[in-house]
């Protein structure tokens, strides 16, 4: 996934800053290395992110730049009440969801694509290693069922499980991206997961 001129500038000139308080400094202070590295250390899990709530990749590709473009106008406010990728993702969720509400509402949902597409596979959900040809189209199969139930869950629930179990993120930082207490992404997390192997089960894929 690449982001127009940003995306290049993020390859050219990308610098390895560490942590979150030195970037802040930097980013603030308008360095355009570190723009560049935030850029190319957030800009593909995010991407996934905003395309499995959107679920149309030209539409995430639209909802990224609004979200970079909301990083890097509000950075100056960022004070470190949480992290500084709690604090992208919980843009990124706001935004995406925003856009896909905007859309229900002019166009009435939409059916899932895969063709349109390209977001991680939910390796996670889908077991085995493909090995003989066989092997590849069976797995690549049971990749597009996962994404297509995954794709089915409610946003709520949906959201959680992208979060924790492709993201990686933590029942804290979860909890702080959403805004939710801890115990309430703890239970859409546990929804989540059982409404997806149940659908999983009935498209033919064990969970």
């Amino acid at each position: 996934m690449q982001f127009g001129a940003l995306g290049e500038l993020a390859l050219d000139r990308a610098v390895p800053l560490t942590g979150d308080a030195l970037l802040v400094q930097e980013l603030q202070a308008g360095s355009e290395d570190a723009f560049a590295y935030l850029l190319k250390l957030y800009q593909d899990p995010v991407f996934n992110l905003i395309a499995h709530i959107v679920e149309n990749n030209a539409d995430a590709a639209d909802v990224l730049q609004d979200v970079f473009l909301k990083v890097f106008r509000g950075v100056r406010h960022f004070h470190g009440e949480s992290s500084l990728k709690t604090w992208i993702y919980r843009i990124a969720v706001h935004e995406a969801s925003n856009h896909r509400r905007s859309r229900i509402r002019r166009h009435r949902r939409e059916p899932f694509s895969l063709e349109e597409s390209t977001t991680e596979p939910v390796s996670s959900l889908a077991d085995g290693r493909a090995e003989t040809p066989y092997q590849v189209l069976e797995q690549s199969e049971r990749q597009d069922l996962v994404k297509r139930a995954l794709a089915s869950l409610a946003q709520p629930y949906r959201t959680v499980v992208v979060l924790r179990e492709m993201e990686g993120l933590s029942y804290e930082e979860i909890a702080r991206v959403l805004g939710v207490a801890e115990g309430t992404v703890k239970s859409r997390l546990m929804r989540g997961r059982e409404l997806l192997r149940r659908k999983i089960s009935r498209l033919g894929v064990r969970g």
